[in-house]
């Protein structure tokens, strides 16, 4: 019986990352989880216990600091992942793929009496922008393809009112009532992709990956917001819509949105209406089981 290695990769996960750039008394703050994932020619690590290809994990972790400290692109997720992952597939002549993930960690400025303090930094969100880096050396590395996708994880929202949902199917097993108005609340998990590009490792600066995510959580915000929502559907499709139609270097949108229950507490033991939608109130949330949507919307 034989056997063949279909797939491999490894790396290094979980390297925590803060670096403070200083500019003078001003000075910027990022904090990153980051990931990063080699293939290429390291089949007989595998197959043959064959450590001579290996590129100790624990150096990726080093390359990884090294970077963090000398990148001028360290504020931008996107541009230091491009970095990071082109730099290891450029240094070492069998390594032909790395795949670089980097969560970032919220840090705002704090603000007093209406003036930016120059150094002074609190945390204003447990959401995380997210971004996965994929350079591909595989056609030569003076032909390096860059696939990015970015993204928001863990962004938690809720509205009172403006969802409603109705006219589902119905049958034998259907014991859910139709409503016209509930809370609606969800975690949102947003993943977008740019369209592929030959990368230039000299020169990473040229596109602007930190206005996208900034406008991306601003339209998941707005629309969550303002949409009628006739499901977590219909609200997701928009969301998703809008991103493309105002962002052309974006191809796919994908969301994937659990859906927070929140359930109205009988008190009619009590004589108190606490379930009609005007005297609703009072809410017991549940965690489980919860509603699961999502799909990817892509350009034609």
């Amino acid at each position: 019986m034989s056997f063949n290695l279909t797939a491999a990769r490894y790396g290094k996960d979980k390297v925590r990352v803060f670096r403070v750039v200083k500019n003078g008394n001003w000075h910027e703050v990022v904090e990153y989880n980051v990931c990063t994932l080699l293939e290429g020619d390291i089949e007989t690590s595998f197959t043959k216990a064959d450590n001579t290809v290996v590129v100790a994990t624990d150096s990726i972790k080093n390359i990884t600091y090294y970077l963090a400290k000398t990148s001028p692109h360290i504020l931008h997720p996107e541009r230091f992942a491009l970095h990071l992952g082109s730099h290891i597939v450029g240094k070492y002549a069998h390594i032909h793929k790395a795949t670089v993930s980097i969560e970032q960690l919220r840090w705002h400025r704090i603000a007093i009496n209406g003036q930016d303090h120059t150094h002074s930094f609190y945390r204003d969100g447990d959401d995380k922008r997210t971004t996965e880096v994929e350079v591909d050396a595989t056609a030569g590395k003076d032909n390096m393809v860059a696939k990015v996708t970015s993204g928001i994880a863990d962004l938690l929202v809720i509205k009172t009112t403006g969802s409603a949902f109705e006219n589902f199917v119905r049958d034998e097993y259907t014991t859910l009532a139709e409503v016209t108005d509930r809370i609606f609340s969800t975690s949102v998990d947003l993943r977008y992709s740019f369209i592929p590009k030959t990368l230039d490792p000299n020169n990473l600066g040229n596109f602007d990956y930190d206005k996208v995510a900034s406008a991306a959580r601003a339209i998941t915000l707005e629309i969550f917001a303002t949409d009628e929502s006739a499901s977590v559907q219909a609200t997701l499709y928009k969301m998703a819509e809008r991103l493309l139609a105002e962002h052309g270097d974006v191809e796919h949108v994908a969301y994937t949105l659990p859906n927070k229950h929140y359930l109205a507490v009988d008190m009619k033991y009590i004589g108190i209406d606490n379930l009609t939608p005007s005297a609703a109130e009072v809410f017991c949330p549940v965690a489980a089981p919860s509603g699961l949507i999502s799909a990817t919307v892509s350009r034609k």
